[in-house]
């Protein structure tokens, strides 16, 4: 049985605990005061071995925390990719990836799958293959996110009407808006009109702007839209995606 924290933030361990092993880090995060934890997709191949799938999922529970998201694989992200959904000739592999995410995602409890749309226009291809990933995901009870980005010229998602208006054409009851307020701000979104659409809204991430930091290093107000969700029925957890400054989590004392 999971215990969820009072605060429902979870640390999303591709950002935090950076300086740990990959496989350290649920447990860094669980003595961190954390009892939920997300990540990017965790491996260098879009089908990994069964051996670091096992390894991972270990992690995972002798930690003692939950995994409340999970990436689809999103091709090189270093080199700038942001993900295969909307990528030409690459269906097979993200189709394929669906079916690796989703199965672990079901064998750890993960209810949010976050498929980056990709840098290449929409397509009828890519509606099919959010479709295709809806379907999967919704006969292991979750949910499939799309994130706006920013810091990625050439991602066509940026903004929260850009994903809505993509999520209508998806016409999926479990695709969602992954509300990341860094993102959504940087990109020049109102923070103060996502309270008006939190039934769509599947999963929320923070850091600060500028800087993408914890919170209290910019110049957003992170807890006040958080509380202006949070009051109008946002209900799931928030993620920690931020890059350490101070190497403190005192900035969950005043959320």
């Amino acid at each position: 049985m999971w215990k969820e924290s009072p605060t429902m933030f979870d640390a999303n361990l591709s950002m935090l605990f950076t300086e740990l092993p990959l496989l350290e880090r649920p447990a860094a995060a669980r003595a961190a005061g954390f009892d939920a934890v997300e990540i990017w997709w965790p491996f260098a191949d879009a089908v990994p071995e069964t051996r670091e799938i096992e390894a991972f999922e270990a992690a995972i529970g002798d930690a003692g925390v939950r995994l409340v998201g999970l990436n689809l694989y999103a091709g090189d992200m270093p080199a700038g990719d942001r993900g295969l959904a909307s990528w030409p000739g690459r269906e097979v592999e993200f189709r394929t990836n669906v079916e690796v995410t989703v199965a672990i995602a079901a064998r750890l409890g993960c209810r949010t799958l976050n498929a980056l749309h990709g840098n290449f226009e929409t397509t009828a291809q890519t509606i099919s293959n959010y479709r295709f990933a809806a379907d999967v995901a919704a006969e292991a009870g979750a949910q499939i996110v799309l994130e706006p980005l920013s810091g990625a010229p050439h991602y066509p998602v940026k903004t929260a009407r850009q994903a809505f208006d993509l999520i209508d054409e998806i016409d999926r009851g479990n695709v969602k808006l992954l509300a990341d307020l860094y993102h959504l701000a940087t990109n020049g979104d109102d923070l103060d009109t996502l309270a008006d659409h939190v039934d769509r809204i599947g999963h929320v991430q923070i850091a600060d702007a500028p800087g993408r930091g914890e919170p209290g290093t910019g110049e957003l107000d992170l807890f006040g839209h958080l509380a202006k969700l949070r009051a109008n029925g946002y209900t799931g957890f928030v993620g920690a995606e931020y890059k350490p400054v101070t190497n403190s989590f005192s900035w969950r004392d005043n959320a």
